[in-house]
């Protein structure tokens, strides 16, 4: 299994997950923010469009997402996968923060407005530390999403130095045999940072799934 670059398919795996996770994050919970706190037409528009990705499935969009990307100069890179996995999963990312962020009480960020704290203030110190459920909830989502996506991978990347680990299983069969023991590890130890991060966030991630439903 080593002989066969696992721990460099494992690394790739780690890197566009935490790269899309974060810019995820950061953009989504912004862009939940502004739903919620400015009810201008503007921002209506812009939750509108967000939850319009939702009905987009992923696969209708390959084609134009592959030529895109070969425009770009990004195919064959880690890029390629990042990029894309980041614009497919901030609408559902952006609607759990709203319906989470819309619980919180008016009152508390206009005390905070009171005391001459901006927009900027309000975001970090008190809707980021209320929403931590949520981005929680997001986190482990989006995660899971990519650490598992095989059909980005599978288009828009082809040499072995940009193999990601779902990508990587076909590494361990041939066109006529198949060795059993190393996919089984592979499959294994490719499970265990999901595992990981869904036992250390499990009370979180319930919390941010039923954010709302109260209502």
């Amino acid at each position: 299994m080593l002989s066969n670059n696992f721990g460099l398919y494992f690394l790739n795996s780690v890197f566009v997950t935490a790269a899309t996770v974060v810019v995820v994050l950061a953009v989504s919970i912004m862009a939940a923010y502004v739903i919620v706190r400015n009810r201008s037409r503007f921002s209506s528009a812009l939750f509108s469009g967000l939850l319009l990705g939702i009905a987009i499935p992923l696969q209708a969009t390959i084609v134009p997402v592959y030529y895109l990307i070969v425009q770009l100069g990004l195919y064959d890179t880690l890029w390629a996968l990042i990029l894309p996995s980041i614009a497919f999963a901030i609408p559902i990312s952006v609607l759990i923060l709203v319906n989470f962020l819309r619980d919180v009480p008016g009152e508390l960020f206009e005390a905070m407005r009171v005391d001459g704290a901006s927009d900027w203030q309000m975001l970090w110190k008190l809707a980021v530390p209320l929403a931590k459920p949520a981005i929680i909830t997001v986190g482990i989502y989006d995660a899971l999403q990519v650490w598992n996506g095989f059909l980005f991978p599978l288009i828009l990347t082809q040499s072995a130095e940009n193999r990601v680990l779902p990508l990587s299983l076909w590494s361990f069969q041939g066109e006529f045999s198949v060795d059993v023991p190393a996919v089984l590890a592979a499959v294994v130890l490719s499970v265990v940072p999901v595992l990981a991060a869904y036992a250390i966030g499990r009370r979180q991630l319930v919390s941010g799934l039923t954010a709302g439903f109260s209502k």
